[in-house]
């Protein structure tokens, strides 16, 4: 399993500030959001496409536009829909806990903004131990 980056060296160090040597809890938070994100995603396409029974509509053509059909649904099992309620608000919950994090004041005190505050925010959902998976896994399994 793969450690997350080192958290970054004291304020008195004479080290640079590096936006993107993520504390642990922040790659876990992450990680955890992912993970959701993940589950919730799998769970959505299992699901008919509409929550409500809904007759669904033709597809239809005129003057050469497309417009695409849907067949009708006979919506969600109570289960499936609060199952989707519950993953939804762990993942709002999650990715609140990212999104706030004291990290992102840091970077903000160090002199991080504009669109080098965006690449740290970025580079943290590619970051070592903040995806559940890898292509390696994948490749590993298959």
């Amino acid at each position: 399993m793969s450690t997350p980056a080192p958290a970054p060296a004291p304020e008195d160090s004479s080290t640079p500030f590096a936006p993107h040597a993520f504390p642990a809890d922040l790659v876990a938070a992450q990680r955890q959001a992912a993970e959701l994100y993940a589950a919730l995603h799998a769970l959505q396409a299992a699901l008919p496409w509409s929550r409500e029974p809904h007759n669904g509509w033709p597809e239809e053509t005129e003057r050469g536009r497309e417009r695409p059909g849907r067949p009708a649904s006979p919506g969600w099992p109570a289960d499936a829909a609060a199952e989707f309620d519950r993953l939804m608000e762990e993942l709002r919950a999650a990715t609140a806990v990212v999104q706030c994090h004291r990290w992102w004041k840091r970077c903000a005190e160090e002199g991080i903004k504009g669109a080098d505050m965006v690449a740290a925010r970025q580079a943290l959902k590619y970051a070592e131990g903040a995806v559940p998976l890898v292509r390696e896994d994948v490749d590993a399994a298959a």
